[in-house]
């Protein structure tokens, strides 16, 4: 079986998918267990600009060392590569981890999650305009549905019932969700002409710097270096390394709108983590009904398509 072929398999494509959904979730209560041995406040949100950036460089360097070892060529980039790679890393890493910071920090995190959720509405909305092949349906408007509202249930407060939308808060965040779709078509195209897994080292590593530098000059200072906390910092760099690496893969080779489902994923997992590993109470209810609602989503959006790579118009 070749590369493409194992990517566009309809069961190995659910399973790396759902895989990096749930990696990314586990990055919630990471995050939280980060900040709290590296001693980062909730309203220092430079810090935790910083803290992302030590992050996401560590990430590039881990798939780079990979790529390196696998006898990937690093080096034989041109001008038109390197450019692309740097808007790519500016725009998803560095531009959506900064208004996402921001936008969190001036809302709830129950809103933040449920707006940042709707990145795969982004994703299915530009993919559908992109590709040829990838257009809107009943079936995947449908699928997008029940996921948000797994999202909705899962993240369900009476607060949401408070509607504010405040543009360093809540507007904040759909521009980091629109950044990361962006970013899933963008990577799409130059995945054509640069490995992905390059693409991922390369675009974490650029993205990582511009954060750290944004964070330090905003005096967003790392320290509380223990090994425990450099342990955490590591585990949240691996979780990125992988995630983007197979994401980007996938991207390569399926549709926009059958992956960009999945990421409905991302907060259900991120849930029932933060119950596990923060000792909260996990048998509630509403995680059950909520992932069960993701996951019909995603077979609607993925039982009647074949999961091949799609034509640009």
């Amino acid at each position: 079986m070749n590369k493409e072929n194992f990517f566009t398999n309809r069961y190995i494509t659910i399973l790396l998918a759902s895989f990096c959904c749930i990696l990314w979730g586990s990055a919630y209560p990471g995050i939280k267990i980060g900040y709290s041995l590296f001693k980062i406040t909730s309203n220092n949100v430079s810090s935790e600009i910083s803290f992302a950036g030590y992050r996401f460089i560590i990430a590039g360097i881990m798939v780079l060392a990979w790529a390196m070892l696998s006898s990937k060529s690093l080096f034989s980039l041109n001008l038109k590569n390197i450019s692309e790679l740097t808007a790519l890393g500016l725009i998803q890493t560095t531009l959506q981890y900064i208004f996402f910071y921001i936008g969190l920090s001036n809302t709830s995190g129950v809103k933040g999650s449920i707006i940042n959720s709707t990145s795969t509405f982004f994703s299915v909305l530009l993919a559908h305009f992109f590709y040829t092949n990838d257009k809107i349906n009943f079936k995947k408007a449908f699928g997008c549905i029940l996921g948000f509202l797994g999202v909705l249930i899962v993240n369900f407060d009476p607060s949401l019932f408070n509607f504010t939308f405040k543009i360093k808060g809540e507007m904040f965040i759909m521009i980091s969700a629109l950044a990361f779709s962006i970013s899933s078509i963008f990577s799409k195209k130059i995945s054509k002409e640069i490995d992905s897994v390059i693409i991922s080292g390369y675009q974490l590593t650029i993205g990582g710097i511009f954060l750290l530098v944004i964070g330090i000059s905003n005096r967003g200072y790392i320290t509380h270096f223990t090994i425990n906390s450099t342990i955490i910092l590591l585990y949240l760099s691996m979780l990125s390394a992988l995630a983007f690496s197979i994401w980007t893969t996938l991207l390569k080779y399926n549709k926009v709108g059958s992956i960009a489902i999945f990421s409905f994923l991302i907060p259900v997992s991120g849930s029932i983590l933060s119950s596990i590993f923060l000792r909260e109470n996990i048998l509630h209810l509403k995680n059950a009904i909520a992932l069960i609602l993701v996951c019909f989503g995603i077979y609607i959006v993925n039982a009647s398509l074949k999961l091949t790579t799609e034509s640009k118009t």
